[in-house]
C-alpha cells in the first residue's frame, strides 16, 4: 500500500458516500459499537452541518477516500483513517498538516475504548486535560490537548 500516491485534499461532496462509509467502518472498529445515526443523516451532517464549524480535509489513494479530518485552528473535530490503510502514515500525515495550520493549540476528544488513537495522539505530543465529556455513544471521552513547541 506505501507505493500509492497519498493526495491530500479539500473535502468534496461527490465523495460524500465514500467518506461516510469509511467513517463509519473506521469509528465502529475503534468502539464497537454500531453508529446511532441513519447513512442519509450521517452525509447530511458531513455535507452541511460539520462545515460550519470546521475545515475538512481528504486523504485519498487512487481517488478513494481513505482517510478524513475535520478542524480548526484550534481543535480538531473528527479524524478517522479506513480501516484497511491504517498504520501508514496517513493520519500522521492529515494531522502534521492541521498542526502546521492551528493557532499553536489543539484540542481533540477520542473515546477512552479506543486505544490506538490514544498511543497515537500521545505519541504526537497531546496531554490528557479532560475525562468524561458526554456524547451520543454514551461512551467515556478523553480530552486531549497539544501545544507547540
Amino acid at each position: 500500500m506505501n507505493q500509492h500516491q497519498i493526495i491530500i485534499t479539500q473535502y468534496n461532496p461527490n465523495y460524500a458516500e465514500q467518506t461516510v462509509k469509511m467513517w463509519r467502518d473506521s469509528k465502529e472498529q475503534a468502539i464497537g459499537q454500531k453508529e446511532i445515526h441513519s447513512f442519509e443523516n450521517h452525509v447530511y451532517f458531513l455535507n452541511n452541518i460539520l462545515p460550519e464549524q470546521f475545515q475538512i480535509n481528504l486523504a485519498l489513494i487512487d481517488d478513494r477516500v481513505v482517510g478524513m479530518i475535520a478542524y480548526n485552528e484550534k481543535e480538531i473535530s473528527q479524524l478517522y483513517i479506513h480501516i484497511d490503510y491504517q498504520g501508514i502514515g496517513i493520519g500522521q500525515t492529515l494531522l502534521d498538516k492541521v498542526k502546521a495550520k492551528s493557532s499553536g493549540r489543539l484540542t481533540l476528544y477520542t473515546f477512552e475504548v479506543n486505544e490506538n488513537a490514544q498511543r497515537f495522539y500521545e505519541r504526537n505530543g497531546f496531554k490528557i486535560i479532560g475525562r468524561g465529556h458526554e456524547n451520543e455513544e454514551n461512551l467515556s471521552d478523553i480530552q486531549y490537548e497539544w501545544i507547540s513547541k
